[in-house]
């Protein structure tokens, strides 16, 4: 089955083809001398056990070591004499692998890249030195101030959702996994109803498709998925009270204070269009409400930022300040009253046009290269299997009313009920 959408956007003609064994292909020429192909699959931390965290990341670090077809080490010095560029990345709710490649290349360079990623052979002498590799990333987020905040607030906003945990694993589970649990995980999920292959660059819609069913069809023949880990997981409910967590941490200079709602994810995508408008006038930029008032007029903070986080069963609505420990009380009230006040008044309609204008300008600078659109392509059909989102985006957030902002405030940002978490400079 093959269908273009050419009325989505005036910049995006994507083309989607599903073959018969459920792989999908989204292909796109864009007259840049330039092919991305990006391989998105659905997993990722949060759809792993606990008894294996970290599984998904060790095993994107594991595909690069060799297949049948190529040796360790063969792939890069393959790419790297074409010129071509690769990469890969693991969150919560999928792991992608990517390369770009001259025109030229491509049909030389993407069964290859399929290759790895559909054929490693996760030698057991190689996973074991990987698995040193990978405990010292381990040990080097948790170095890392930033993270460790991040890693706390997340723990404070999930009781049940795997969110809570880090996509790297602890430790102490990476020490314990061997290859065949390796290869048992890649086998369960590495399948064709679970991949949605992108390409993107100067060569035609047919030929792109083409070469990467092609490559597919030489990948080993796969067995039906049995994904088992956290079907039935639902959304947490919305915090009834201030749930309060506080730490101390002898490598900050100042505290750190984030405090975050639980929100609509992307199983309930029309309800976070105006939340992410809300992130963008409250925290995003130096005209923002919160920049302006907290950190330019009263000086009670070094750095503030709101995001919404959309992830698929249940979004994170963020709001983080770095400050001097003392100034912690007043924030946290001012920020509350800012909710309050739009949750009366609304926002206003120069503040919404300003947003406006930004989704827009920032919909067409994301779209000027092939690796931006296959990002944009992969990220919502692998997780939604509809583009139409990824398209639609700017006029979505055109059509907001300032009443359906004032309602999300109201529904979603509730001043007397949230998560906090307080990471202050431990006292020497």
């Amino acid at each position: 089955m093959t269908a273009t959408l050419l009325k989505a956007s005036a910049l995006n003609t994507p083309t989607i083809k599903t073959l018969a064994n459920g792989l999908t292909i989204v292909a796109e020429q864009m007259p840049i001398e330039a092919v991305n192909l990006n391989i998105w699959l659905k997993v990722g931390s949060a759809l792993e056990s606990n008894k294996i965290n970290g599984m998904a990341h060790f095993l994107e670090h594991m595909v690069f070591k060799g297949t049948d077809r190529l040796n360790n080490g063969q792939f890069e010095q393959l790419i790297e004499q074409k010129g071509a560029v690769t990469n890969a990345a693991t969150a919560q709710e999928y792991t992608h692998y990517y390369i770009t490649t001259a025109p030229q290349d491509f049909a030389e360079l993407a069964p290859l890249q399929l290759d790895i990623v559909f054929n490693p052979i996760i030698p057991d002498q190689a996973f074991e030195r990987e698995k040193s590799v990978v405990l010292e990333e381990i040990r080097r987020s948790e170095d890392s101030p930033r993270r460790r905040v991040f890693y706390r607030a997340m723990e404070t906003c999930f009781e049940e959702l795997p969110y809570r945990r880090r996509v790297l694993g602890s430790a102490s589970v990476i020490q314990d996994l061997t290859p065949q649990q390796m290869r048992d995980f890649h086998e369960d999920w590495y399948h064709p109803a679970s991949v949605t292959a992108v390409a993107v660059g100067n060569l035609s819609v047919e030929e792109l498709i083409d070469i990467v069913t092609q490559g597919f069809n030489q990948t080993n023949s796969f067995s039906q998925a049995n994904q088992q880990y956290n079907c039935q997981l639902s959304p947490e409910k919305p915090f009834t009270e201030v749930v309060r967590q506080e730490y101390e941490d002898n490598q900050l200079h100042q505290a750190r204070l984030v405090m975050m709602w639980r929100v609509p994810g992307l199983i309930d995508l029309d309800q976070t269009y105006a939340l992410d408008v809300l992130a963008v006038i409250l925290g995003q930029g130096k005209v923002s409400r919160l920049f302006r008032d907290l950190r330019e007029d009263l000086g009670l903070v070094s750095r503030i930022g709101v995001s919404n986080m959309t992830q698929n069963i249940q979004g994170v609505f963020y709001i983080s300040a770095q400050l001097p420990p003392e100034n912690i009380p007043e924030v946290e009230k001012r920020i509350t009253e800012h909710l309050v006040q739009i949750q009366r008044e609304s926002v206003t309609e120069q503040e919404l046009i300003r947003v406006r204008t930004q989704v827009a300008n920032r919909f067409i600078f994301g779209n000027e290269r092939p690796s931006d659109r296959a990002n944009l392509y992969g990220y919502y059909y692998s997780q939604l299997q509809d583009l139409e989102p990824a398209l639609t985006y700017p006029e979505r957030i055109q059509s907001l009313s300032l009443e359906d902002i004032q309602r999300a405030a109201q529904n979603y940002l509730t001043s007397n009920a949230y998560g906090i978490t307080i990471v202050r400079p431990k006292v020497q």
